[in-house]
């Protein structure tokens, strides 16, 4: 497995990134089963590990605590703060509060005394970074943490941290965690751009777009082949644009000897910007298959013929788990009250 540095932070990473968000009551409820995929993706040569509190209501962090147990030191390990954890309305979000209080859960639930990579899961509007970076300053300097990121960021976002970084001499934000897949390469534009300019790791999440990338979701099929997620993304496997760029993809990947998955997940870490791509297994098997294709590397012409299909800087479609901006979910925030038109 070959390692990237995580942005300027001197922690060398793993191409691929084990993500646990399938660990729990909402993926694998067999704590067993998740820790063979732990120590299937270690022994495979991947030595960073993703979760949030969030998942699977602080059930992702306990499993994945307990198959860490005596191979600690193996693993950068990063998870998330900002979900809510609970119906109380402080204990979310960005605030110094809710932070302090969080990363001592996490803490616990992962029997670690300290985390790797800690990132803010969403964009918080109401909050000041400042108050969030204040926050997160502490927790580096008492060793609880060793390096900050954030997650599904805008770019103006992006910048706007940074600078405040510098200019109140709190720690900076050093690793980004958006969504990108051959499906929705909208943060090509200008949010990969702006990490590699503030010398930014990033973390791609979902790089099989939700299954879609994975071969068995395909037209006609994907109702049956996934009804567990249909609930909560059926917009996004359902979507007939992404379905016909998946049947042309396939044949893509066909030709070059590869696996649909395989060459989604040669395409995700073909970018410069991208350190590593984060892989969502529910089963054992499931990492096996994704882990076979670890060496795989596209040339120019197939990397073209991915870009007639989903041009640079695109989405095919909307993603129902994206974060969405206030102004785009809410229309008074892009309309004038009728009496001021």
């Amino acid at each position: 497995m070959r390692t990237r540095p995580l942005g300027r932070t001197g922690i060398q990473v793993s191409v691929y990134a084990l993500g646990t968000m399938m660990f729990g009551p909402y993926g694998n409820p067999d704590p067993d089963a998740c820790a063979r995929i732990v120590h299937r993706a270690l022994d495979g040569g991947i030595n960073v590990i993703d979760s949030a509190d969030v998942y699977g209501d602080g059930e992702s962090e306990r499993v994945l605590g307990r198959a860490l147990r005596g191979r600690r030191d193996d693993v950068v390990l990063a998870t998330k703060f900002n979900g809510p954890m609970g119906s109380d309305p402080n204990r979310q979000g960005c605030s110094r509060r809710w932070i302090v209080s969080a990363v001592e859960g996490s803490l616990r639930r992962l029997g670690v005394d300290h985390i790797d990579l800690y990132q803010a899961h969403h964009p918080e509007p109401g909050t000041d970074v400042e108050e969030t970076l204040g926050a997160l300053t502490e927790l580096l300097r008492s060793g609880k943490v060793r390096a900050i990121g954030h997650s599904n960021l805008p770019a103006a976002e992006i910048v706007e941290a940074q600078w405040v970084a510098e200019r109140r001499g709190l720690a900076r934000f050093r690793a980004e965690q958006p969504h990108y897949s051959i499906l929705n390469r909208g943060i090509e534009r200008e949010v990969l751009p702006v990490c590699e300019r503030y010398g930014l790791g990033v973390l791609v999440w979902s790089p099989l777009a939700m299954g879609l990338l994975a071969g068995r979701l395909r037209r006609g099929n994907a109702e049956t082949a996934s009804p567990g997620r249909l609930h909560w993304a059926r917009r996004h496997l359902t979507d007939e644009r992404k379905l016909d760029a998946v049947e042309a993809l396939a044949v893509v990947a066909e030709q070059s000897g590869l696996p649909l998955p395989h060459l989604a997940l040669a395409f995700a870490t073909a970018h410069p910007a991208v350190t590593s791509a984060i892989l969502g297994p529910r089963t054992p098997d499931q990492l096996d298959e994704l882990l076979a294709g670890a060496g795989a590397a596209l040339s120019d012409e197939v990397l073209d013929r991915i870009d007639e299909i989903v041009p640079p800087g695109t989405d095919v479609g909307p993603i129902d788990v994206a974060y969405q901006p206030p102004a785009l979910a809410r229309p008074d925030l892009r309309r004038r009250p009728p009496g001021l038109r």
